[in-house]
This record gives structure tokens, C-alpha cells and sequence, in this order.
């Protein structure tokens, strides 16, 4: 005899088998990875590698997109913070992580470390994706032996050196053109400190013969500038800057210069690869030996100076946005001044349309370094010494517009 099952258990047994397959409907129902990429960065690798995504060329097309924020770090390298978004079937699925690299990679290890951390952002997806009973992972030795407690031990004790060279020979029968470069850099970073130093060597010949007649030009350059930084809070740094300096176009024979500053940031400074709003004042003495007599008949001269420097910049899905504005003046002279202010911006307009402008205007009052005279037509051609001026300005504009196919994942590179 075959017993009537109870209404409610029949209901808690439907209940219980929906929550089951709920998942399982809910995977299939997800659509296949849709990726768009903004990075500096090798797109083409990334594309080919990354094979199990389509990887579309505009991100209304995308279902996850992916921007890549990248800045400097204190080894030489790179900081990258990766920045996933879900869309459509993947809506409210978010991920963040990082990537750093060291001036030791070569190219080929930054885009391997890179892709590395690209595929393990997108694991989010992938398991809730068409895929999602295709995938297979491994964790390496090398992995897992990192879970360890390591205690490096770092001899160089977190400083980086730079040596740099370059030699350029150019020879015409009626011309010939002799530079050579030497810098040497050192820079030391940690959380609380930031310490740099730059010394650098420049000299430049060149002679021209036209219908027998002779012309040469020289310039020479020696500097050396260091600094050391402090980090006070989350928003606050003051440091001390020095440098040294000789340079032929200039008419400077000696330059000293000291100044300490102090700069506050409205952002965190963990925030840097995204956005920023830097505010810095500068305050110092500066000493001048010139070459020549200068315009106002002085062979050297000394004064207290300041500058004050703000620094905006943004980066977002939307495009990127950099821009320097920075005033000084000498303390005991405020006409004796210069204005400069520096941008760029890059905007995406609408599916596949970028926009770039760039500008540059500088407004110059503090040339005390001219040497009296008037300039000869040779010194103005040649370039060989600075000139007076009021102003300085450049523009830049650019677009660009891509179409045509937006899925093709396909990389050739041959001929």
C-alpha cells in the first residue's frame, strides 16, 4: 500500500531541488567573455595569449572591461593596478589587484608577470561564464614555495644606480657635428624616505664651412642636483633640494642652489595611479657666477627665491587628464617672476573616437642670467646662446578613429 506524501514535503522538496539548480541555470545563462583592455601595455600579446576571451576594441561592446593604471616605482620599475568591471550578465563583479616589476625585467618578463595577473582576474568570471565546466588550474612549485616566510635580505638596502653614456659623431665634407653625454642617477625609496641624486656631463661641437667661410658652435653643460624626501602623513611630505651647475648657453658659469619644500597632497598618496590634486612650495637662496656681464652689469649676484607648484591628474576609464601650473619670483623683486602651465588630456568621445590635446605657455620675467650685448646672427643661428624673451607656448592636437571589426582576435605579424 503506497502512501500519500505530505503537500509540505513535496513543497520543501521542490524548494530544495530550485535552490540546486539555480546556479547551474544561472551559468548557463551567462554570456562568453566580451573583454576591452586599457593599458600601456603589449595589447597584441595580451590578446594573443588570452584566448578564451573575445577581446573587443570598444568598451560599450564588453561585458568586462579591464583599465590598467601604471606609475613608477622605487626600484626602476613599474607599479600596475589592474581594475576589472562586470557588465550585462556579469553586473556587480568587481575585482582589483597589482602587479609591480623591477628595473631588472626585461620587457618580455613585465608582459608575462602581467598577463599572469590578467588571467587570475578574470577567474571571477570565468566561473560563472560558458567556461566554467572547462576550467583547470595548477599552482606552480615556484608559487607555493612563495607562501613561505622568507626573510629577504637586501645588500643594496633598497638603493637603485643608474650610469648612463651616449657619443654622436656626424661628418660632412663641409660639416661635422661631436656630442657626448655622462649621467650618473641614484635613487633610494622607502615608505618614509625618498633620497635622489643626478650628476650629469654635456658637450656639444660643431663646425659648418659656407663659400670658404667658417662657423662653430659649442655649448657645455655640468650639473649635479640632489634631494631627500620626507613623508610626514597620508597627505603630507616636506623634503630639502640642492644643486650645482655650469652651462655655457645659460651664461651661468657657477649656479648654487638650496631650497627646502614642503607638499601636500588632497588625495592619499595611495591613490596616485588613479588620481591626484599636489600642491608644493619651494623656498630657497641661489647663488650666480656668470660667464659674462650680464643686461643689468653684474658678474655675480645672490637671492632668496620661492615658487609654488600645483599638479592635477587624473586617470579614468573615460580618458586621462595631467596638468602643471607653477608660479616663482625672487623674494626681494616680485616683477622678476615666471608663469608656466603645462596639460594634456585624452578623452574617448564615443565608440572607437579618442581625442588628445597638449598645451604649453610660460610667461618669462626673470632672465637676469642674459649677458649684455646684443646676440650676433651666428650666436641666434647656432643656438649657442640664450636670448630674451617674454614668452614661450606650444599646442598639440590629435584624433584618431577606429572601425571595422570588433571581435577579430586573431595576431599576424608576418610580412
Amino acid at each position: 500500500m503506497k502512501l500519500k506524501e505530505n503537500p509540505r514535503g513535496l513543497i520543501k522538496k521542490v524548494v530544495f531541488y530550485m535552490a540546486l539548480l539555480l546556479p547551474i541555470c544561472s551559468v548557463a545563462q551567462k554570456a562568453s567573455l566580451k573583454l576591452f583592455t586599457s593599458c600601456n601595455c603589449d595589447r597584441n600579446y595580451i590578446r594573443q595569449e588570452l584566448d578564451f576571451t573575445s577581446h573587443v576594441r570598444d568598451r560599450a561592446l564588453a561585458n568586462v572591461t579591464l583599465f590598467i593604471y601604471d606609475i613608477v616605482n622605487g626600484s626602476g620599475g613599474r607599479n600596475y593596478n589592474l581594475e576589472f568591471q562586470g557588465f550585462g550578465d556579469y553586473e556587480g563583479i568587481t575585482n582589483k589587484m597589482t602587479y609591480e616589476t623591477t628595473a631588472n625585467m626585461t620587457s618580455d618578463d613585465v608582459r608575462k608577470g602581467l598577463l599572469s595577473k590578467i588571467k587570475s582576474g578574470l577567474l571571477k568570471y570565468v566561473m560563472v561564464s560558458d567556461l566554467a565546466d572547462k576550467i583547470d588550474y595548477t599552482i606552480s612549485q615556484k608559487g607555493l614555495a612563495e607562501r613561505l616566510d622568507i626573510d629577504f635580505d637586501d645588500p643594496w638596502n633598497n638603493w637603485i644606480f643608474e650610469i648612463r653614456g651616449s657619443l654622436n659623431l656626424d661628418k660632412e665634407s663641409s660639416r661635422n657635428e661631436f656630442e657626448y653625454e655622462i649621467g650618473f642617477e641614484s635613487d633610494r625609496v622607502t615608505e618614509k624616505w625618498r633620497i635622489r641624486t643626478d650628476v650629469q656631463m654635456n658637450q656639444y661641437r660643431s663646425r659648418f664651412e659656407n663659400d670658404g667661410e667658417e662657423f662653430t658652435s659649442s655649448k657645455e653643460e655640468y650639473s649635479g642636483y640632489g634631494s631627500v624626501v620626507r613623508s610626514l602623513s597620508d597627505h603630507w611630505s616636506t623634503g630639502i633640494f640642492g644643486g650645482v651647475q655650469h652651462n655655457t648657453y645659460t651664461n651661468i658659469d657657477l649656479t648654487l642652489d638650496l631650497r627646502p619644500a614642503i607638499e601636500y597632497n588632497i588625495f592619499p598618496y595611495r591613490e596616485v595611479l588613479r588620481r591626484e590634486i599636489v600642491f608644493a612650495y619651494k623656498i630657497g637662496y641661489l647663488y650666480n657666477n656668470y660667464i659674462e656681464n650680464t643686461i643689468f652689469g653684474k658678474d655675480q649676484e645672490s637671492f632668496f627665491n620661492h615658487s609654488m607648484n600645483v599638479q592635477v591628474r587624473f586617470r579614468q576609464p573615460w580618458g586621462n587628464i595631467s596638468s602643471v601650473f607653477s608660479a616663482s619670483s625672487f623674494l626681494n623683486d616680485w616683477n622678476r617672476n615666471r608663469l608656466r602651465m603645462n596639460s594634456w588630456l585624452s578623452v574617448r568621445i564615443l565608440k572607437g573616437l579618442a581625442v588628445r590635446f597638449s598645451g604649453d605657455l610660460k610667461f618669462i620675467k626673470d632672465q637676469v642670467n642674459l649677458p649684455a650685448g646684443s646676440a650676433s646672427i651666428e650666436d641666434v643661428l647656432l643656438q649657442q646662446k640664450q636670448i630674451a624673451t617674454n614668452y614661450e607656448m606650444g599646442f598639440g592636437v590629435g584624433l584618431s578613429y577606429t572601425f571595422g571589426s570588433a571581435f577579430n582576435n586573431v595576431i599576424n605579424t608576418r610580412l
